[in-house]
């Protein structure tokens, strides 16, 4: 699979210099991305994804929602200046307005789709799991379509309908986004637990499967 967009931003941002957020803004995100970067499901190593950091974490607020900056999920730990305020997007257009001390993550669009899609949801997490991506259809996990790109319109629009045709879907898969899998809850914890639910149940098929082989 080509990885030379990994990292790249797809959409037109419009992104403004601002201070970082209050520290209790992003207590709750950072203390799920080193439990996620702990089960390598957001990191970054030079063997994967041509040494792209992966994964990125997100919760709503009522001025947008806040986003791990591009590039910072190689980090064993976020700090408070590691996020960006996305305050508006636009699917159809590309669009996206955010501000904070850093770019938010490329796959801000993806979120925005999610939020946009699910009013319930209030947290979104984009991890990289092989275990899980390749284990989709055996775990009859929703998928998008793998001719479609991650972070761009076409992605969005895929991920509006598939929360539509899959409105009890937690968390689904990206197939056209190699080991990309997106969880989504009313909370961070939530979103986190989830992902870590899968990631224990495709272990456990894994390991059946690999037995009986």
């Amino acid at each position: 699979m080509n990885h030379a967009g990994e990292g790249v931003i797809k959409f037109n941002l419009q992104h403004t210099q601002a201070p970082a957020l209050p520290v209790e803004e992003t207590t709750e995100l950072r203390a799920w991305f080193r439990i996620l970067h702990q089960t390598e499901l957001v990191g970054q190593e030079p063997d994967r994804y041509l040494g792209f950091a992966y994964g990125n974490i997100s919760r709503k607020t009522t001025a947008g929602f806040i986003i791990s900056c591009t590039q910072t999920s190689g980090k064993n730990a976020l700090l408070a200046d590691d996020f960006s305020l996305v305050t508006g997007f636009d699917i159809s257009t590309n669009q996206l307005q955010s501000k904070g001390p850093c770019p938010p993550s490329s796959e801000a669009m993806t979120h925005g789709a999610v939020y946009q899609a699910v009013s319930a949801a209030g947290a979104v997490f984009h991890a990289h799991s092989p275990i899980i991506w390749k284990q989709t259809r055996p775990l009859v996990i929703p998928e998008t379509d793998p001719s479609i790109e991650y972070g761009t319109p076409e992605m969005a629009q895929a991920i509006t309908e598939l929360l539509e045709e899959n409105p009890d879907a937690r968390l689904f898969s990206m197939g056209g986004h190699e080991d990309g899998i997106i969880a989504w809850g009313k909370t961070p914890e939530q979103a986190g637990v989830s992902l870590i639910q899968h990631l224990a149940r495709a272990l456990q098929y894994h390991a059946i499967s690999t037995t009986t082989s």
